[in-house]
């Protein structure tokens, strides 16, 4: 590292501080009470700033505000003792105080002290300067102090100190970071600026002074260093850092951070960094060994082990003493210090051997090899002279002398020839036993030889790259930067301050060689590195040079598996004894496309009957024909065909076709056929076929289908009798009715009729007829799917309704499974139920949806809070997708507030304010919240549920559910306005069968003074029961009733279980029956008011008012839950 002064001026007072703007282009210094800016670029003084009445001692650029944007004042604090310096945190959160106490005391931005540090030497060592690290990839805030106690030290943001105090032997005034914080500038009573390391080592002197240093500053981001002095100098200095480094063939060693080693592989790219905290002077690398300089001391390092690709280094010796050299070679066990004339070579304990003087400068040292202990040494003089030195000989020995002085110098691989660069940048080579000069270039800085190739040498200049091979002329190509090795294809190129590994094809000079048929020369040429390219004209050019071996290697490297099959035949052919070179060379010619040398030949050889099959394949027909036999019908057929394939080719459809047909080729002509759509060609093929040929009218018939015609396509197939491509052709094409028939006859194909025609129902929303066809062709899983499919769209798109008739379909889907798969039973009726209670819930949340979401409701309050209880007690703890909890709660609240339930809306309005309420129901909830408590807190008595088994009142708001609190009977429910109906179900005495008991309640035992009136109106759409007493029969002994009785207080469920005895004192009109289909039982419910009609539909089993039915079956002609016609027949 050297300083160069740029610019120095001389202001009338003290120099307190420096700043620069930001950008570098302006500096401002304080200067006494004025302010001086000047222009970094030449040291002009750009304006003087006056308006300060007293001394000012610091000056700084504004960048983000004068404090924090949170803080409206200015904020002040005490201090224990004089603060002399402070700086900020680089993220603007701490401030750091150092103080004439000898402590530094660490902020907040709000002032508050969060670390003390107090130096050893306390008021004796005042802080005179402190500076944070600027650099952004250090872990940690580190912060540099500078102490009257003549020491450097660093600290954590935690106040961890950061290695030993280092001293330095004066008063420091001043300390600061370059801007990415890898140096340090210090100065003080020493009247100089010293350079340091971000870890305090101590690299050189940027410039002395006059008197002390109170100031000095790094220009942002750039080498350039201002320096502000006692006396008033400024000076700027621009640091210049020199490249130390080394190399040996594919090994460079450079210095970074100035106290750092790295290796680098130029091959592998693996780098390895060695740590010398101290500053690094000189580099030098050989073979295993690594010699690196440091002010006191020199260490030798060595590898691990012999690994051409290992990396660990490890200290061998330490040569502690001072040297002063210009350059420095290490060997396998010396040192050699190269000075000025002089060179010294040094055993690695430190003990001079041997030394040589020079009669010039030596301006180049190479290390050229040789056994350990006895390696020569290649020396470039500047009076032209070029020397060869070994270790362990005195005497040097002169290679040759020039006028030039030598500026670069290289041997080859053999030490035959020497390639000198001089001062002129003239590139000359040597013959080393003659002295003869071989040729010389210009524009030359660099030179280098080929360690793979003894005969070539790159050498660099102005900008370009020259290589040279034997005696050819040089090739040139751009290169920027100096060429310091070359092995193989690789050249080792030093571009300013990093060595770089560029890959570079010899093309050129195998080029040279494949001109004069030097074919292994060239390839070995084309080894060192050449593009892909490159190797495949070597091939072809070894392969009609008939040099087989290059021209097989060549292609290998472009891996052509063509060229590699022909020449590996050629070979196999000459294994046998083949040596009609002109055959070898017609097949080369063949497969380069030099057809007609290639036929000419095949003709000289014998063999027309290859160029006969060359030009047929080429489609040259006309010469072809030139080469044809006498009339042989087979060689005939084929040149048709491929005249016909040739016609394809050339888009002239209709010749190929007629040339198929003459030659026999049925299945080439279909195909050009169908793929013009010449339906009328295809007919007429087809009908001319024998039904043996299955092939060509199987292709006719797939044709024909794609082209539209079935009747012409299901001729084909019944000419072949092919059966079950008749039945995909009719369900491809959707033609029903003769799939339809077709199977009638043939039964063995109805899976592959109604599994498809199903298919096409529900894609075309036809579901219940797909079910149908999937039972039909026994595909029940297919059905379900549908269905669940089905389901679910219908829920994700709030269609409710729709999704309540799905799941009932369902449901009866998965009885349909359990009674014809016993193995599936359980699991299907398990589902059964799933399925029957979700479309229940989606039935009834139908109407609470639309309520919410439409404008006017079709429904009565009633009806809305009896769905709203419902679906309340009936709701799973995991809620149906679909379903809104907010929504239930809300009609509810509403709906009995409108009909006086006060105390069981408020109960509504509490649970809302749990759930998360979207917008659109807030302004109504919160109102209703509010007058809700206006309100009385109970329910009318009107509405209260009555239990028609225990003739209990129960509660509105049921924690037991759907089901009585006092004798646990479950409700049943009306499915269109869900009312209690006044049904009891009851069980059948063990032993009873349906059957049995059907009989028992069919007698119809006239019980005295019962004037019944009771009707059954029984069609196939419904079961009405009418029921009317007279007055007489009030009580009458019912044994029906009888059983209605339980033991009050039970927690568990005591059903009605009936004997034969009151099976037949009951009426057939008084009873309901849920006719299931098995494995399930038949369910029984007796009416308890006989002058109120209950329906029940004979499909899904609901039950409803009898006007409400009636009312719901004309308005959408069928049932509103099953949706079953009122014409169908029931099941």
């Amino acid at each position: 590292m050297r300083a160069v002064l740029t610019w120095r001026d001389k202001a009338e007072h003290c120099i307190n501080d420096i700043a620069f703007k930001p950008d570098g282009t302006q500096l401002i210094l304080a200067a006494g009470s004025r302010l001086l800016v000047y222009d970094t670029s030449d040291g002009t003084l750009l304006q003087p700033l006056k308006g300060h009445k007293d001394t000012v001692y610091c000056v700084a650029y504004a960048k983000d505000g004068l404090w924090s944007p949170e803080q409206k004042s200015v904020s002040k604090h005490k201090s224990s003792s004089k603060i002399i310096c402070c700086s900020w945190t680089n993220d603007g959160q701490y401030l750091a105080l150092g103080m004439f106490n000898g402590i530094i005391s660490i902020r907040n931005k709000n002032g508050e002290e969060k670390v003390k540090i107090e130096r050893p030497g306390g008021s004796l060592s005042p802080i005179w300067s402190i500076c944070w690290n600027p650099s952004r990839e250090e872990r940690n805030d580190i912060l540099a102090v500078a102490d009257w106690g003549q020491k450097v030290s660093f600290y954590q943001l935690s106040g961890k100190q950061i290695g030993k105090d280092r001293a330095l032997n004066f008063d420091p005034c001043c300390i600061s970071y370059f801007t990415k914080g890898e140096y340090i500038l210090l100065g003080g009573s020493d009247k100089q600026v010293s350079l340091f390391t971000k870890d305090g080592v101590r690299l050189g002197t940027v410039g002395e002074q006059n008197s002390w240093v109170w100031t000095c500053q790094a220009k942002p981001d750039s080498n350039y260093v201002v320096v502000g002095c006692q006396d008033g100098t400024i000076s700027f200095y621009q640091l210049i850092f020199s490249t130390v480094h080394g190399l040996y063939k594919d090994r460079y060693a450079y210095r970074d951070s100035m106290t750092d080693v790295i290796v680098q592989h130029l091959i592998t790219e693996q780098k390895v960094r060695i740590k010398c905290k101290e500053l690094v002077k000189k580099i030098a690398i050989y073979r295993n060994r690594l010699a690196i300089q440091l002010p006191e001391k020199i260490l030798i390092y060595e590898l691990y082990s012999e690994d051409l690709s290992d990396m660990h280094y490890r200290v061998k010796e330490k040569i502690i003493k001072k040297f002063e050299c210009n350059l420095l070679v290490v060997c396998a066990n010396h040192i050699i210090l190269c000075q000025e004339k002089r060179l010294q070579c040094l055993s690695f304990s430190g003990v001079k051997e041997r030394e040589w003087q020079m009669e010039s400068l030596i301006r180049y040292i190479k290390v050229i090899g040789g056994p350990p202990g006895r390696e020569g040494l290649l020396v470039g003089l500047k009076n032209g002279q070029i020397l060869k030195i070994f270790v362990d000989n005195l005497f040097a020995i002169v290679l040759l002398k020039q006028a030039t002085a030598v500026r670069c110098l290289d041997m080859s691989a053999s030490r035959k020839k020497l390639a000198v660069v001089d001062e002129n940048d003239t590139c000359l080579v040597y013959d080393i036993d003659t002295k003869e000069l071989l040729f010389q270039e210009p524009n030359a800085n660099s030179v280098a030889w080929n360690t793979q190739c003894e005969d070539m040498l790159c050498f660099s200049g102005g900008g370009y790259l020259n290589i040279k091979a034997s005696t050819f002329p040089v090739h040139r190509q751009k290169l920027q930067g100096f060429v310091v090795g070359y092995n193989g294809s690789k050249i080792f190129c030093l571009h300013v301050f990093s060595i770089s590994a560029v890959e570079v094809p010899q093309s050129a000079p195998m080029y040279q060689y494949l001109d004069r048929k030097l074919f292994k020369e060239a390839y070995q040429i084309a080894c060192l590195g050449v593009t892909d390219t490159d190797w495949r004209e070597l091939a072809m050019e070894a392969l009609e040079g008939l040099d087989f071996e290059t021209a097989k290697k060549a292609f290998i490297r472009v891996q052509d598996l063509r060229y590699l099959e022909l020449i590996s035949s050629i070979e196999e052919r000459k294994k046998r004894g083949e040596t009609n070179n002109d055959l070898f060379l017609a097949d080369v010619f063949s497969y380069q496309g030099k057809f007609h040398e290639a036929a000419k030949l095949y003709k000289r050889s014998g063999h027309e009957n290859l160029a006969l099959e060359m030009y047929t394949d080429l489609c040259m027909f006309e010469y072809a024909k030139d080469f044809l036999g006498s009339g042989d019908p087979k060689e005939t057929k084929m040149l048709i065909t491929k005249q016909a394939d040739w016609a394809r080719n050339i888009k002239e459809p209709k010749a190929a076709v007629e040339m198929y047909i003459s030659a026999g080729e049925h299945v080439k002509a279909i195909e050009i056929c169908g793929d013009h759509g010449w339906v009328d060609m295809l007919i007429d093929i087809a009908r001319k076929l024998d039904k043996a040929e299955r092939e060509p009218l199987l292709l006719c018939a797939t044709y024909l289908k794609k082209l539209d015609s079935p009747g012409y396509a299901a001729e084909t197939y019944l000419k072949m009798g092919d059966l079950k491509s008749l039945v995909q052709l009719h369900v491809e094409t959707q033609r029903w009715a003769e799939a339809f028939a077709l199977g009638e006859k043939h039964p063995e194909f109805k899976d592959d009729i109604y599994v498809p025609y199903a298919q096409w129902l529900a894609e075309n929303d036809r579901f219940e007829e797909a079910q149908k066809a999937f039972h039909k062709a026994g595909r029940q899983r297919e059905a379900v799917q549908v269905l669940e499919q089905l389901t679910n769209n219908a829920v994700a798109e709030s269609r409710f309704n729709d999704a309540a008739y799905y799941y009932w379909m369902l449901s009866m889907q998965c009885l349909d499974i359990a009674q014809a798969d016993p193995a599936q039973k359980d699991t299907m009726l398990g589902k059964f139920y799933h399925f029957q209670r979700l479309a229940e819930l989606y039935h009834g949340y139908h109407a609470i949806h639309r309520h919410t979401e439409d404008p006017f409701s079709v429904h009565r309050p009633e009806t809305l809070f009896n769905i709203s209880r419902f679906l309340l007690h009936s709701l799973p703890k995991d809620t149906p997708s679909g379903i809104s909890k907010v929504k239930i709660l809300f009609t509810l609240a509403k709906q009995s507030k409108a009909l006086g339930a006060y105390r069981l809306a408020r109960h509504a309005y509490d649970k809302l304010r749990g759930l998360y309420i979207p917008a659109r129901f807030q302004k109504s909830i919160e109102l209703g919240t509010l007058t809700i408590r206006a309100k009385p807190f109970h329910d009318s008595e009107e509405l209260v549920p009555l239990c028609y088994r225990c003739s209990t009142n129960n509660p509105l708001l049921n924690n037991l559910g759907n089901v009585c609190i006092n004798c646990r009977q479950p409700f049943i429910f009306s499915a269109s306005s869900y009312d209690v109906l006044h049904l009891v179900e009851f069980y059948l005495e063990e032993g009873i069968t349906d059957e049995e008991a059907i009989s028992l309640i069919d007698l119809e035992v006239l019980r005295p003074k019962r004037d019944d009136r009771q009707l059954e109106i029984a069609n196939n759409s419904s079961q009405i029961l009418r029921l009317v007493e007279t007055k007489d029969s009030i009580g009458d002994e019912d044994p029906f009733t009888a059983k209605l009785s339980f033991e009050q207080g039970g927690s568990e469920f005591v059903p009605v279980v009936v004997s034969r005895l009151v099976l037949r004192s009951m009426s057939r009109r008084d009873v309901l029956i849920k006719r299931w289909p098995p494995p399930l039982r038949w369910q029984y419910f007796r009416s308890l008011l006989p002058d109120a009609s209950i329906t029940m539909c004979p499909s899904c089993f609901q039950m409803f008012h009898s006007e409400d039915y009636e009312l719901l079956v004309l308005q959408h002609g069928c049932c509103p839950y099953c949706r079953r016609c009122k014409d169908d027949p029931g099941p």
